[in-house]
């Protein structure tokens, strides 16, 4: 059967993430760093050959990718299944502030409960691994034999390395998941994700990266 071969990449820098503040689904643009981020991901995919782009609805991951299109001619999509994991009354706040002010939910989420649902309307992890499974599965499908690039969030990136590792939700994370680095994968149907590549930020060595350290 034909492989998918697919770059994933997390966003550009935002302010938000200089803070350490939750995003999830607030909708929070790239900042100057990530507009530069971007640019320089879509100098270094130039000569990809790119069926297609996907890119989270946000617009942090929607300018990151348009980068990406504007340099490969590549079309470019907009899909919610490639949205950060929602945290509930969480997103907004300081990871300091959530360990502060909701101390128990906290100390679930720093354990990585794959049940925990942050309040008001949040995922828990096994939510979020079997959304980006299925789009991942769904957009992987329609181009067998053909490379995509898809363009979405440092919780997606944590969710897409399980899933090609086959580690379990709990492992605690070793890999890096920084903005705009090139992470590869090939996607099968009777196999699913298979990791080639991670975490290659060689086109981001004028300016250090920024890991996700809580995704």
């Amino acid at each position: 059967m034909q492989a998918t071969r697919i770059i994933a990449v997390r966003h550009g820098e935002t302010a938000w993430n200089v803070d350490t503040r939750i995003q999830g689904h607030l909708d929070i643009p790239l900042n100057d760093t990530g507009l530069w981020q971007a640019r320089q991901l879509g100098q270094a995919l130039a000569e990809e050959r790119v069926a297609a782009i996907y890119s989270s609805d946000l617009q942090r991951a929607y300018a990151t990718a348009q980068a990406v299109a504007d340099s490969t001619g590549a079309p470019l999509a907009r899909t919610r299944g490639l949205r950060e994991r929602s945290f509930g009354d969480f997103q907004g706040r300081t990871f300091r502030e959530i360990e502060e002010q909701s101390p128990e939910q906290a100390l679930r989420w720093r354990k990585r409960d794959p049940h925990f649902v942050p309040e008001g309307g949040g995922e828990s992890l096994v939510m979020l691994r079997e959304r980006i499974a299925c789009t991942v599965d769904e957009l992987a499908a329609r181009h067998r034999g053909q490379q995509i690039v898809l363009v979405a969030h440092g919780g997606v990136m944590d969710m897409l390395y399980r899933l090609a590792t086959r580690l379990d939700l709990q492992a605690p994370r070793t890999w890096q998941l920084t903005n705009a680095a090139i992470n590869r994968l090939l996607w099968t149907g009777d196999h699913g994700l298979t990791l080639v590549g991670w975490a290659d930020t060689q086109h981001l060595d004028a300016l250090q990266g920024r890991d996700e350290s809580h995704a």
